[in-house]
């Protein structure tokens, strides 16, 4: 039994956290926060599974479609916009349903910002370095080796997120999971979070599904398209899961049917780095949604906690 007016709702990749979410909202005439490190930037909107225009003209979106391609998007800037949000809402006499599986963006609302070494440019730059003459894809092998529980959550394509994790090391000799664990004990906010689980054969299906649809609906044009543009893609647009291996197809560089199979196996990789990531969360209360739930069972046992 829960009287809170914010309420987060969390899951896996495809899992169906976002139909809940609006149709949670539309029930007690909230507003939705979502928390998605991709759906913040303009004009990405089938490989990142917006809303559709129809939904959003129902229920108020915030931090959809706040950013640029160009532009790079932190996890300050996350809460700031989420700071505003909740206001604004809040100020209307309105709940709040919050919605995402950007894990790191979720810890930062739930849990305060990671406290760790300031940057330095040195280290950055030299591990840069390493990038342009072996490849990201050693560097992520070189965190598993010094840190496998954050290598196993930072997606192989994730540069941004593996300097970082490299950095902390060099500068104190410890692995950023350490000094993450203030995570453990749990949030220090007033939300109400639900978590939307499936069987991982269940969650599989529907991530393949979701690929097939995309493609379906145009995801290679929209990616050309976005090329396009006069201003480059910033890294973190670009390395985007269904954007990257798009881009890698339109070079040249894999055939069409083995682009899709590249995301749907990327994707799946990254349920499972979310899997790791929940894990740590405490005060979960977890649905368990069956495969053939439709939304309607899902928000019934959702609205129990609320009650």
């Amino acid at each position: 039994m829960n009287n809170s007016k914010r309420i987060l709702i969390l899951g896996v990749t495809a899992g169906g956290k976002g139909k809940l979410a609006f149709e949670l909202a539309k029930k007690i005439n909230a507003e939705i926060i979502s928390i998605d490190s991709m759906k913040v930037y303009k004009r990405m909107d089938i490989g990142t599974a917006k809303p559709s225009k129809e939904a959003q003209n129902q229920i108020k979106y915030h931090l959809i479609d706040v950013v640029e391609l160009s532009e790079s998007f932190s996890v300050d800037t996350f809460l700031s916009l989420t700071a505003k949000a909740v206001k604004d809402i809040e100020a209307k006499g309105k709940p709040i349903v919050a919605v995402g599986g950007t894990a790191m963006y979720i810890k930062a609302l739930l849990y305060g910002i990671f406290d760790g070494p300031s940057t330095d440019e040195n280290i950055r730059n030299q591990l840069k370095q390493q990038i342009s003459q072996v490849g990201l894809a050693q560097l992520h092998k070189n965190l598993t080796q010094i840190d496998p529980a954050a290598a196993e959550r930072i997606h192989p394509n994730d540069e941004k997120r593996i300097i970082r994790a490299l950095e902390v090391y060099e500068l104190t000799g410890k692995p950023i999971s350490e000094f993450q664990q203030q995570f453990a004990s749990g949030p220090k906010t007033d939300w109400l979070v639900l978590g939307v689980q499936r069987d991982k054969t269940d969650a599989s299906h529907r991530i393949n599904e979701r690929v097939k649809k995309m493609i379906d609906a145009g995801l290679v044009d929209e990616v050309k398209a976005l090329l396009a543009e006069p201003k480059p893609l910033s890294m973190q647009a670009r390395c985007a899961i269904g954007y990257a291996e798009i881009i890698n197809y339109i070079d040249g560089k894999e055939t069409l049917d083995k682009t899709i199979e590249n995301i749907k196996i990327n994707s799946r990789r990254f349920a499972k780095a979310q899997r790791t990531w929940f894990k740590t969360f405490r005060f979960v209360n977890w649905l368990d949604a069956q495969q053939d739930d439709s939304v309607q069972q899902v928000l019934e046992s959702a609205l129990t906690y609320l009650k």
